[in-house]
């Protein structure tokens, strides 16, 4: 593999496993420091000895590798909050008060059914000044607010909370490693807006893309049309509805609603394309490199700088000084530039779901589409056209395919009929679509070319929903984990470097690998098997119990609710993470035993066997009892109530076990409840 040999890829790949080592391990920042300066001493040492031929390529080789793990741990510890002592998180010392926050709106994330969400800049915690980003959820916020705002509330600043239930996403831990450290949650009547705002290139790109959107809107685009040419154009995804994304989703067309390399590499050539009458001349190749570099990053200031699309312009602009200095460019070497760059100023990209799928798609696309192009040359133009896109879609799968399976434990069968079909289509829509958005910026929109661009829209959308409409070929519930993960890549790879240049030894590390990866999949399975465990979910309003055996599950649930259980996407996530599924369905009772634990269920209305002596006590449906007359009753162990109960009661219940000195488990506030 020709790519690994690069002196970049190496370095590369030590700073990358440094940032990872950083985040996972938290070690002391004067240590790495002090690691960092060692090594690049022993690097110099190392240097001189290799010049004067007293020490093998191989010692300054592991040198300049020991550098770049250094360099990798020393950037994460800069950039990570928890070492910096001037970030409102680690100035807060009792999370149970309410505190004044002074913060500047930064980014507009979709809305929930409650709230309406911003990414924040925190500027000042109880009249201090402090740094930290957090996330701000405003309760029925009637008042535009434009990126840039001013606030000032007091509220509780609240940890983010791990999920209620297993196996699900953790949003917390997500915003943890994108620098977002809290979450407040307000109210419009809470907050006191300044007259002043933070004007940051931010500021000016939100005001920018509501202009845009405005005139659209002003001059009737369809309403189904404008959140996807937002999409495309704009990248914001903030006003897709959900059977929109689903579609696309099952499709296998997603990633076109996130501008990314497609996107960026569309412009560059579109703006290239433009300015061919340019003379060919030192003059000509500056003014042609300073339109491209222009273009490519007004179009990321215009997308909202997002991950991706400044993933995709810093590479792309590597590109395009190649391409004007007319020197031959390794785009291999492009891509490791562009990832070294940007991780270096901004090493929680790394986290980033759609920053792993871009890069492992792009790289895939450059390694593997020119072999599988090779399989079949068509003598006909239109055909080589056509089946470039298919082996370009069918590379970028085959990259991307593990991580999605990991996160999103789905596939769309059908998605090289969907690149195939809309891409052709995707190219006239971006071309009409930059058009109309820089005239609408100037507060100027022609009709024709609008409703041109809406049907065009809606003609995509309409093809979209008709793939979509095929869900036999749409594989879901895909039981994957990480060691999955790295075994399925490993065997990709492997494959791929034997089928580039065919030997025996090439063959055996395939085939081996190709074992491995079925060797770990039958021991995850295997000890999934092995394991048993009773757990109480937590639900609003439900009662939901799962007894599971190795693959099977036994739901407990009242009657009036074990059809709509069945369909639960938290009970899904459960099911998936473990290769299991539901066996069978029963009613709840107020008796059940796991093991050597005897489990008493108290339900609303608080009858229950008399002469037992239980060793957990579960509270559901708010039953009317008295708690601590029971408790000297009986005596169990452990206290359970579930997310069926009044908060009130819940609160009761909590108090009487905390002075008749009973452990006492909530599912609202510490999640679920497992024993195994």
């Amino acid at each position: 593999m020709r790519v690994l040999q690069f002196p970049l890829t190496k370095i590369t790949l030590g700073f990358v496993l440094g940032i990872l080592l950083a985040f996972y391990l938290k070690p002391l920042p004067n240590m790495v420091f002090c690691c960092l300066g060692a090594s690049i001493f022993v690097l110099f040492v190392s240097n001189f000895f290799y010049k004067k031929q007293f020490a093998q390529p191989i010692t300054f080789g592991i040198s300049v590798s020991f550098v770049a793990v250094f360099i990798g741990m020393t950037t994460q510890i800069i950039h990570d909050e928890t070492y910096n002592k001037t970030t409102y998180y680690n100035q807060i010392s009792d999370f149970e008060k309410k505190h004044t926050l002074e913060v500047v709106l930064r980014e507009r994330l979709k809305s929930t059914f409650k709230n309406e969400r911003f990414i924040a800049n925190v500027t000042n915690l109880d009249h201090k000044k402090c740094s930290g980003k957090i996330l701000l959820n405003i309760k029925n916020n009637k008042t535009f607010l434009p990126i840039g705002t001013r606030l000032q509330l007091t509220e509780k600043v609240v940890k983010h909370k791990k999920p209620n239930n297993p196996d699900q996403f953790d949003y917390g831990n997500y915003l943890k490693k994108q620098s977002v450290s809290a979450q407040v949650y307000t109210e419009t009547a809470a907050l006191k807006i300044s007259a002043s705002m933070d004007k940051t290139i931010w500021y000016y790109s939100d005001i920018l893309r509501n202009r845009i959107v405005s005139n659209l809107r002003n001059h009737h685009f369809g309403e189904k049309e404008l959140p996807v040419i937002s999409a495309l154009i704009l990248g914001q995804q903030q006003e897709i509805s959900k059977d929109i994304l689903q579609d696309y989703q099952y499709a296998g067309a997603v990633h076109i609603l996130s501008v990314s390399g497609l996107h960026v590499g569309f412009i560059l050539l579109f703006i290239t394309f433009l300015l061919r009458p340019l003379p060919k001349n030192k003059f000509g190749n500056l003014i042609r490199l300073m339109a491209v570099l222009f273009g490519l990053w007004g179009f990321a200031i215009i997308a909202g700088l997002s991950p991706s699309v400044i993933r995709s312009a810093t590479m792309f602009s590597f590109v395009a000084i190649g391409m004007n200095l007319k020197r031959s460019t390794n785009i291999f070497h492009t891509l490791l530039v562009s990832l070294f760059i940007i991780l270096l100023f901004k090493p929680s990209f790394l986290f980033d779901i759609g920053f792993q799928l871009s890069y492992l798609s792009l790289f895939f696309i450059l390694w593997l589409q020119p072999l599988l192009a090779n399989i079949w040359v068509p003598k006909n133009k239109i055909i080589t056209y056509f089946w470039d896109i298919l082996t370009v879609s069918v590379a970028a799968q085959i990259g991307a395919f593990p991580l999605s399976f990991y996160y999103f434990h789905q596939f769309p069968g059908l998605f090289f009929i969907t690149n195939l079909i809309i891409l052709p289509f995707l190219i006239v829509i971006m071309a009409l679509g930059v058009f109309v958005m820089v005239l609408a910026a100037c507060n100027w929109v022609p009709e024709i070319p609008l409703k041109l661009l809406e049907w065009l829209v809606n003609s995509l959308n309409s093809i979209i929903k008709w793939v979509a409409s095929f869900e036999e070929f749409v594989i879901k519930d895909i039981p994957f984990n990480s060691v999955m993960l790295f075994g399925c890549y490993l065997a990709i790879v492997s494959i791929i470097i034997w089928f580039k240049k065919p030997n025996f030894n090439k063959l055996t590390v395939a085939l081996s690998m190709v074992l491995l990866f079925q060797g770990i999949c039958f021991a995850s399975r295997w000890n999934n098997q092995q394991e048993q465990e009773w757990i109480v979910f937590n639900s609003t309003k439900k009662t939901i119990i799962a007894e599971r055996k190795g693959e099977n599950v036994t739901l407990f649930c009242s009657k009036n609710t074990s059809k709509e259980i069945a369909n639960n996407s938290m009970l899904k996530s459960y099911l998936v993470a473990h290769f299991s599924k539901i066996s069978e369905q029963k009613e709840l009772s107020n008796l059940a035993y796991f093991k050597t634990n005897k489990i008493l269920i108290i339900d609303s209305l608080g009858v229950f066997p008399k002469q037992i002596q239980p060793d957990i006590l579960l509270l559901t449906q708010s039953p009317k009892i008295n708690l601590e007359r029971l408790l000297q009753n009986y005596k169990p162990r452990t206290i359970v109530a579930d997310g069926s109960n009044y908060k009130s009661y819940v609160a009761r219940w909590k108090a009487t076990c905390e002075k008749e000195k009973i452990p006492f488990h909530a599912t609202g506030e510490k999640g679920f409840y497992r024993l195994n």
